[in-house]
């Protein structure tokens, strides 16, 4: 049976599992499923339809499900879903999503969110993420597995950050970094590949040095961006970063890209 503080306040079509503990002075909302072994360790807020998946741990004054910051929402039934094993730390804010978007926003397995950070609505968040305390993710924006974002940084709304990027500290996203990049700046700039986080992939000298030739052949190579685009996933077709970073980029040709020296 869930072990409930007396001082909490538990609506009564929320979902506990057994073995879910809640701290005092926390409020679980309407529609809310707490999996397995969640623990909400006091102050906590969690709004309303969301689902959070076992293991995780939420600290206090964390607002998690809260309504989305939105002037079109009108109260329309929209909704969060947070992964298993994740660390949610103190003054985090998670909205649901939007009706004008996928009505869903969305937050994977075994994240760390720092001191402040903020997931906006309707977005997408992938697993082994970390945001360091007030990173900052715009409505809609989404973020592949193993990024690092930066205290105080911010993605603009709709954007895209690629699996195994790095953000610094204090840069400012307003155009998607590719997977494996390193950005960072106001506007963020691109500074490279993520070598460190490459390295604690297991990526050797050689598979490096091919990448960081493939990445300099499509930034820094001569003629049309689009022909060396093609003539990179051709010429790198081995290497499944390249074309994962080479489909990223052609996924949404519509989006800025973040670019390096601009």
């Amino acid at each position: 049976m869930a072990v409930v503080h007396p001082s909490a306040i538990i609506d009564a079509t929320a979902e506990l599992a057994d073995d879910v503990v809640v701290g005092p002075w926390c409020t679980v909302g309407p529609g809310v499923v707490l999996g397995e072994g969640v623990l909400l360790v006091s102050h906590v807020v969690i709004q309303q339809d969301t689902s959070i998946g076992a293991r995780t741990a939420v600290h206090p004054f964390a607002v998690i499900g809260g309504d989305p910051q939105h002037n079109g929402y009108r109260g329309e039934p929209v909704r969060l879903e947070i992964g298993s094993d994740n660390v949610i730390r103190e003054h985090c804010t998670f909205n649901r999503g939007t009706p004008q978007g996928t009505g869903l926003t969305r937050v994977g397995a075994n994240n760390l969110f720092m001191t402040g950070a903020h997931v906006g609505h309707d977005a997408v968040v992938g697993d082994h993420v970390v945001m360091a305390n007030n990173a900052t993710l715009g409505g809609h924006a989404h973020v592949g597995d193993r990024v690092f974002l930066g205290g105080l940084c911010a993605v603009h709304q709709n954007g895209r950050v690629g699996q195994g990027a790095i953000v610094g500290g204090l840069a400012a996203v307003t155009r998607d970094v590719i997977p494996y990049g390193s950005a960072w700046g106001n506007h963020a700039r691109l500074h490279g590949l993520n070598l460190i986080g490459l390295k604690r992939k297991g990526y050797g000298k050689d598979a490096i040095r091919r990448l960081l030739n493939a990445y300099r052949d499509l930034f820094e190579g001569a003629g049309v961006f689009s022909e060396r685009l093609d003539a990179v996933s051709q010429a790198y077709s081995d290497l499944p970063e390249i074309v994962e970073i080479c489909d990223f980029i052609r996924a949404d040709g519509k989006r800025p890209l973040c670019l390096p020296g601009e």
